[in-house]
């Protein structure tokens, strides 16, 4: 089995499923290679959550292979690195479907990325399962092939907004994103959220996640009387520079938002490790401590079976467990209905219900496919990583 930047990967709790069908199943060819398109901007600025996901991606397609593949065919992962580029994006995903012949695609793990991408798919009818929280991306009507296997925008940012007004008591806030499509949006989605709820928004800015110096920024932020720094950026290195300004600064605000605030890749880029105090990002029951510092018992056992295999240590558990659910989600509907046909696939996770991930119980319908359930997100202690799992924040119930 050759592993080109096709990579491989695979393992999980999905195939233990059962079929819903209840029908005997066709059995699949044995020759051909179940082939997942995997796009991922594995370098860029933008590139720490997709190296995460790969990890589990690889691990779980390795898995799989390793137990004889789905009805016998091996899973081919064929991974084209997009660098968080959209026109890179869409030179892959084209090249997926016409020339790669894919089965279904993974990704892109960025939403401007997958802004540009989308509808080419929907036009092809290729599956597709994407992270991408921004809310249009996901519409059963126009993108019928397109399936969301994390929160929506709209969820992120019911968890962060309520943290910050509730529990933090910021009614001052200063709303910040990178510039790329998803940084754009997301501060938008933000800061029109925060208002609606009658927060005062005293600042906003989308910032070029290269830009060395954040002084003039946070400034702006402090002078504004911002009592609370909402951010919306997956660029680690563009966070642990505002950190570091933070505390050069000496103003004690806490950062609220985006997951990659707990990125363990800002632990390398701070430069001491206080500057990473009262950070609070969206997190996951899934991956969240309980007070005897244990992780539910289905991501306890995913741990034992990582140990050794990956290191968790600068990423997150979230990142690895996704990438996992989204190889087994491919596998287990060519395993399920015994087809690879683009149809099939889609048909069957139409009809998905609870679906028994590491980072999440999915559930599906044709009006609906937005997967995650709400409840399950959470706020977390940014600095209180071990293993890309985190403790709640304090004051979160």
């Amino acid at each position: 089995m050759t592993i080109t930047r096709r990579g491989l990967g695979l393992g999980g709790a999905g195939l233990a499923a059962g079929s819903a069908l209840g029908l005997a199943l066709p059995a699949l060819a044995q020759s051909e290679p179940l082939r997942v398109g995997w796009l991922a901007a594995l370098t860029g600025p933008s590139s720490a959550p997709a190296v995460g996901f790969n990890r589990g991606v690889m691990w779980a397609a390795e898995a799989l292979n390793a137990a004889g593949g789905v009805k016998g065919r091996k899973v081919e992962v064929i991974t084209r690195d997009t660098q968080g580029d959209p026109t890179k994006a869409v030179n892959a995903t084209q090249e997926m479907i016409s020339q790669l012949k894919v089965h279904a695609i993974w990704g892109p793990t960025n939403s401007g990325e997958s802004l540009a991408t989308t509808a080419i798919m929907a036009r092809g009818k290729m599956p597709n399962i994407h992270p991408c929280v921004v809310n249009s991306l996901i519409d059963p009507k126009k993108y019928p092939n397109a399936f969301r296997i994390a929160p929506s925008n709209i969820q992120w940012d019911d968890a962060v907004r309520n943290y910050t007004t509730g529990v933090a008591k910021a009614k001052k806030v200063a709303v910040i994103g990178d510039t790329t499509g998803y940084g754009v949006t997301a501060a938008n989605d933000s800061a029109a959220g925060f208002q609606k709820d009658g927060a005062e928004v005293v600042y906003k800015a989308n910032i070029d996640s290269t830009q060395p110096d954040m002084t003039p920024d946070m400034l702006r932020a402090r002078n504004a009387g911002a009592e609370a720094i909402v951010i919306w950026s997956v660029s680690t290195g563009m966070i642990a520079r505002m950190l570091n300004t933070r505390a050069k600064m000496g103003w004690d605000v806490p950062f609220i938002g985006h997951p990659s605030l707990s990125s363990g890749e800002i632990a390398q880029l701070i430069e001491k490790p206080d500057y990473w105090k009262k950070v609070y990002c969206i997190g996951y029951r899934s991956c969240s401590f309980d007070a005897n510092g244990k992780l539910p018992p289905r991501n306890e056992e995913l741990l034992r079976k990582l140990a050794g295999k990956i290191n968790l240590q600068d990423t997150l558990l979230w990142w690895v467990a996704c990438g996992i659910d989204a190889v087994n989600l491919i596998a287990d509907a060519a395993a399920q209905t015994g087809s690879t046909r683009n149809d099939d696939i889609i048909r069957y996770w139409n009809g998905v219900k609870s679906w028994p991930g590491y980072y999440g119980e999915y559930s599906w319908t044709p009006d609906e496919h937005n997967g995650y359930p709400g409840q399950d997100v959470v706020m977390s202690d940014a600095s209180s990583g071990r293993n890309g799992a985190f403790a709640l924040a304090p004051g979160y119930a």
